[in-house]
């Protein structure tokens, strides 16, 4: 669900929305799980806005869910090779 909200919401904001994805992984050894944010080099500076400003919007988003499923959530922005 957060997943598919995610990759949703950034491809309306960003210049190559084809080469978003995002995914998913449970972290071992903190408990972590870690939303993996994959987009063009490019459009990485709008994911994260001015002043850290749109990523920080995204983080009270996910900060909500955890709310209801009690797991802890990282955002991760990383530029996609292909």
């Amino acid at each position: 669900m957060i997943e598919q909200f995610l990759q949703d919401y950034v491809k309306k904001i960003v210049q190559q929305p084809e080469k978003v994805s995002v995914s998913m992984e449970t972290s071992q050894e903190d408990g972590y799980r870690n939303i993996i944010i994959y987009t063009s080099p490019i459009d990485i500076g709008r994911i994260i806005g001015k002043d850290g400003k749109m990523i920080s919007a995204l983080k009270t988003f996910v900060s909500g869910a955890k709310a209801k499923d009690g797991f802890t959530y990282k955002i991760v922005v990383q530029a996609n090779d292909t």
